[in-house]
């Protein structure tokens, strides 16, 4: 999964292998500033690893992705809350 965003604008990319083959993607959304989240490819490579959603929420915060939102966010640890 890949995604490049600022000010709103930006793109994904997510592709998932399964024992050494392809089984989905690559798959691409567009720079635009808005979409379905629910359609995204990063939600569809992670419903296609199992993760599942609940009301109100995408499969991205589901599986708690939405944590950080910069890369110094993960590098920082759990206690880095940015």
């Amino acid at each position: 999964m890949e995604a490049e965003y600022f000010g709103g604008t930006g793109a994904q990319r997510a592709a998932v292998w399964a024992e050494g083959e392809l089984v989905l993607g690559p798959l691409d959304a567009p720079t635009r500033k808005w979409f379905s989240r629910s359609v995204s490819p990063i939600s569809g490579a992670l419903r296609r690893l199992g993760a599942r959603r609940s009301l109100g929420e995408d499969e991205f915060d589901a599986v708690g992705l939405d944590r950080h939102r910069n890369n110094d966010g993960w590098i920082g640890g759990p206690e880095s809350e940015t």
